[in-house]
């Protein structure tokens, strides 16, 4: 396994109108991912992640049982079918972020691992949900519990041909419990996409991640989505998606209002040293920590 990988983080808008019919919403940004897919692929990436519920516009923002008809099944639904053919025609690895359904009426948000054969590695349901009015107004929050049932599958990595990659997802980054334990089962690198806006959590986004990355020795891959989505206008999605070393340095930094493709570098030799400076892991006291699944509020 190569000591040096190419990481490909994609934010994006998503210009369709959320009141267009569903299929529209899918059909569009699906095509619109493919391309930039490739043009990761072309910059040498070889782990590429996309943004959170990539397929749709983040409609958590509204209580509206349209958006289930957004939810597919993994793998066999549509969506992760054509990015494991994608994967396989060029030879990368793909987290890919969707909105999962699980049975007739049971949902999930949900990331999708792809190797880079185009093999289903398996799937990350988001543990954490938020249910949080971010206003006044009834139509300005984070109203995910309406659609979405808490992850059951803990917190897995996945052996891909490029590295040992584990997923959190948006809300999770605010809960270091789940990243140690990434950590502890063997990731290398985390992927945190995300959708979330400024005024709420801007001050968080670039200091919750480094920290998660030192704390527990390993990358991590922060992507959020960029722009205003009609017609909820919930905030600005203010993109900046990065990736950051074990040391907690910034490797590379997208832009806050555009569509791209964020390039950066992995050096698996870095995490073996930085653990062995700091032995964070050596100096644990689990046995101190109990009570922390004991203690309620």
């Amino acid at each position: 396994m190569s000591r040096y990988v190419k990481i490909g983080l994609i934010q994006a808008t998503h210009d369709v109108s959320g009141e267009e019919p569903v299929q529209v919403h899918i059909d569009h940004a699906v095509q619109k991912h493919i391309k930039l897919v490739e043009e990761a692929a072309s910059k040498g990436a070889k782990i590429i992640c996309l943004q959170e519920v990539f397929t749709t516009p983040y409609f958590c923002t509204e209580q509206n049982e349209k958006w289930y008809a957004a939810a597919e099944p993994i793998p066999d639904g549509p969506t992760t079918q054509t990015f494991m053919e994608l994967a396989k025609r060029l030879g990368v690895v793909i987290v890919l972020p969707i909105y999962e359904k699980a049975a007739e009426g049971v949902y999930y948000n949900t990331a999708a691992v792809i190797d880079a054969d185009g093999s289903y590695l398996g799937k990350y349901r988001k543990n954490h949900i938020p249910h949080v009015q971010a206003g006044e107004n009834l139509n300005n929050g984070f109203w995910e519990k309406y659609y979405f049932k808490p992850g059951n599958l803990g917190y897995p990595v996945f052996d891909t041909t490029y590295g040992k990659v584990g997923v959190y997802i948006c809300y999770d980054r605010h809960f270091p419990e789940g990243a140690r334990l990434l950590a502890l089962n063997g990731a290398e690198i985390v992927f945190n996409p995300s959708a979330t806006v400024a005024g709420l959590s801007e001050y968080l986004w670039k200091l919750e991640q480094p920290a998660h990355a030192v704390a527990n020795g390993i990358y991590f891959g922060a992507i959020n989505r960029v722009g205003y989505e009609q017609p909820w206008n919930l905030g600005e999605f203010y993109g900046q998606s990065y990736l950051v070393d074990p040391r907690g340095n910034f490797v590379a930094m997208g832009s806050r209002d555009k569509t791209e493709v964020v390039i950066g570098e992995m050096d698996r030799h870095l995490i073996a040293e930085v653990r062995d400076q700091w032995q964070f892991f050596r100096d644990r006291r689990p046995e101190t920590y109990q009570d922390m699944v004991k203690l309620l509020p």
